[in-house]
């Protein structure tokens, strides 16, 4: 049996976790809205057509912050397009994503949906093909008091009070060839710099963030980040990271391994931020939102192989495994522990499209994929203080990674209630590892719930009416004499709840 031993002292705090880490993502995408959220007609839908039993699935999730509209959609979006009456919206070929979009939902009937779930938005502006004065359009419309042009006419269209959202996306993957209205560091500094500024004069309590690399492999990075920030980096308050892990081509342990380049990622942007902070003398420290993340593989590119211009297809359905889900809990354990620097975070995204929720198509019944578990816990356990844990675990070499820890964890206390919870991967297909946690410098702590999700078929996967992977009850740990002892499963996503023997 593997053995990994752990050590925690309440006087080596990381950071509070704050609950926009938890945070989530739907994108006019696929039937990410239209037959996912919305779906007039539905038996459970309501009156604007958000269908209820979706919702009753998210709202465990305790989601406080949703990303909208995109995403690669975002840079081609008109937003007036989704406002006013339904009936004289127009139908726009979306090329982003080679579809055709009805705007049936747009920002008003979104900012319901987000109370409905009891989450705020954060909303993307376009700064593919529109620019300064559009955003500010879109944030008067939001954000002010009836009384201007755009704030008169969201009344106009039922909305009296200001929506007021906080956060914002200057633009999306501006890097990428991919996005529409591409631009080069520097004309992308510029731009989100003096939309920024434009912004902050409308309304000066907005959170904004500048577009960081869409992922690390790009070759302009981290030199994007230096310039992107050496124009921004007075006017906004997070830089954006996105990643997405994934490629199993049978090395298990190659694939799980991947969760390290996660945190490579994080570690390289925030010394990109520090650079350009030296260089300023500036006093702000500079936050990140990783507000893309997830594991995406199979449908990658599957927009260009199927037939363009239809409304709502059923792309990016990513189907999630066992596997998956292990390097999923490895991704969110590595954000807790980066969260002195990550602020925010969105997981992309949240139904259907590379979703922990699906739904059957044609309106359908709901079900969870194999993802849903890890962000569960997290969310429910993971808001308290990270703890910096001393970790000593065996390790094992890959094809493309060495020295890669069987073990992947992460402890947050809640210092309130006196609990510890440790979320905890064992990358191991074949062996249990029984993990030793010292918690002396607590007066010791009582074991009072296992929790783990573990399949012997890595490949297993969740199907509508027969969910298989779900989490299970781990007996046979124990504390005792100030030490937590417990096995964890083969393949395995864990998490550890711990009554403490005295708050310190």
């Amino acid at each position: 049996m593997l053995k990994a031993s752990m050590y925690l002292d309440p006087h080596y705090a990381l950071a509070d976790v704050p609950d926009e880490l938890f945070g989530s993502f739907i994108e006019h995408l696929g039937r990410a809205v239209y037959d996912g959220i919305y779906c007039p007609g539905h038996p459970s839908a309501d009156a604007q057509g958000f269908r209820r039993d979706v919702l009753d699935a998210i709202r465990p999730l305790n989601i406080p912050l949703l990303r909208y509209p995109g995403g690669n959609f975002a840079s081609g979006y008109r937003w007036e397009d989704g406002v006013g009456p339904r009936e004289r919206r127009p139908v726009r070929p979306d090329a982003a994503w080679r579809s055709l979009e009805s705007n049936q939902v747009g920002l008003n009937e979104f900012a319901g949906f987000c109370r409905d779930a009891g989450a705020q938005m954060m909303l993307t502006v376009n700064l593919g093909t529109r620019g300064v004065q559009e955003a500010c359009d879109l944030l008067e419309y939001c954000n002010l008091p009836v009384g201007s042009y755009y704030s008169d006419l969201r009344a106009a269209h039922g909305v009296k009070a200001p929506h007021a959202i906080r956060y914002w996306c200057l633009g999306n993957e501006m890097d990428g060839p991919w996005q529409m209205g591409h631009k080069t560091a520097e004309e992308y500094g510029r731009l989100a710099a003096e939309t920024a500024r434009a912004m902050r004069r409308l309304d000066p309590t907005v959170k904004l963030t500048a577009a960081g690399s869409s992922n690390p492999g790009m070759p302009t990075f981290p030199q994007w980040e230096a310039t992107v920030l050496s124009h921004t980096y007075d006017d906004v308050d997070f830089l954006s990271l996105h990643q997405y892990l994934g490629d199993y081509t049978g090395d298990l342990g190659d694939y799980l391994a991947q969760s390290l380049t996660m945190d490579s990622f994080i570690s390289a942007a925030v010394s990109a931020c520090d650079y350009v902070r030296a260089k300023k003398r500036a006093k702000k420290e500079m936050m990140l939102s990783f507000d893309e993340w997830n594991v995406w593989f199979r449908t990658n590119g599957q927009e260009e192989r199927e037939e363009p211009w239809r409304h709502a297809p059923a792309i990016l359905e990513e189907r999630y495994t066992m596997a998956d889900a292990a390097m999923f809990g490895c991704m969110l354990i590595t954000l807790l522990n980066h969260t002195d620097r990550v602020r925010a975070a969105c997981l992309a995204q949240l139904v259907n499209v590379l979703a922990p929720i699906m739904t059957v198509p044609g309106g359908g019944p709901v079900w969870r994929q194999s993802i849903y578990w890890p962000f569960l816990h997290g969310s429910l356990y993971g808001r308290g203080t990270v703890l910096r844990a001393h970790v000593a675990s065996p390790r094992y070499d890959s094809p493309s990674f060495t020295d890669v820890p069987y073990l992947e964890t992460a402890a947050v206390w809640h210092e309130d209630s006196g609990e510890l919870d440790i979320f905890a991967v064992n990358r191991s297909p074949g062996e249990p590892l029984l993990l030793a946690c010292d918690l002396a410098a607590f007066g010791g702590g009582a074991l009072t719930e296992h929790s783990a999700l573990y399949d012997p078929d890595p490949l297993a996967v969740n199907d509508p009416g027969r969910e298989r992977l779900t989490p299970r009850r781990v007996s046979g740990g124990s504390a005792e004499d100030g030490k937590l002892r417990a096995e964890l499963p083969p393949l395995s996503w864990n998490v550890l709840r711990v009554g403490l023997g005295r708050r310190p």
